[in-house]
């Protein structure tokens, strides 16, 4: 069994935010896969089904970010999901929009919704898949711009920066993460 993790923010309002794009990501890999949010556990909208011929888990907490790992942490453990099968996927102020970047473990990086979800797990060694949004305008305070939907323009590069990342999820999947971060760290 693999969990899949979107991070977000609950509610229409946030939905097309910058701190959603973990969300839309896991949300269309459900689309991608005939898979549907059919229920709510653990503080999470849940998906169960297969991918590649894996069995997988699906979840966007619904929580607001900064509380994430009240729902990743106690679906891993009710899934009994170790750590190296629960892939986080998450918005970065520090890669360009268009980025990927899929790393085996690492820690927080001053994002709050991870920085829950590894003292909620008790471990930073998990996979995650970081989304870049890249950096507020001039002045702008970072708080402000990921709570921001992104631009018209934007739009385009985040729906083919989304579909890239299904790709590497398929791979880290089917092929094993080394393979994923050779792939589609770029």
């Amino acid at each position: 069994m693999y969990l899949i993790v979107g991070l977000g923010n609950p509610g229409v309002r946030y939905a097309r935010n910058r701190h959603n794009v973990g969300a839309r990501c896991v949300s269309r890999l459900a689309a991608t896969h005939g898979l549907e949010f059919s229920r709510r556990q653990k503080n999470a909208r849940v998906a169960r089904g297969t991918i590649g011929g894996e069995d997988v888990v699906l979840a966007i907490p619904q929580t607001f970010m900064n509380e994430s790992g009240r729902a990743v942490a106690p679906l891993a453990r009710f899934y009994q999901v170790p750590p190296e099968r629960l892939l986080v996927i998450y918005d970065d102020l520090d890669l360009p929009p268009g980025s990927l970047r899929i790393r085996p473990e690492g820690g927080s990086g001053g994002h709050r919704g991870m920085r829950s979800v590894i003292e909620h797990l008790g471990t930073q060694a998990f996979p995650r898949l970081r989304i870049g949004i890249g950096r507020p305008p001039g002045q702008m305070d970072p708080a402000d711009y990921v709570l921001q939907d992104f631009t018209p323009d934007e739009e385009g590069v985040i729906a083919e920066t989304i579909e890239r990342a299904i790709a590497a999820i398929q791979t880290w999947l089917t092929e094993g993460l080394e393979k994923a971060m050779s792939l589609y760290n770029r």
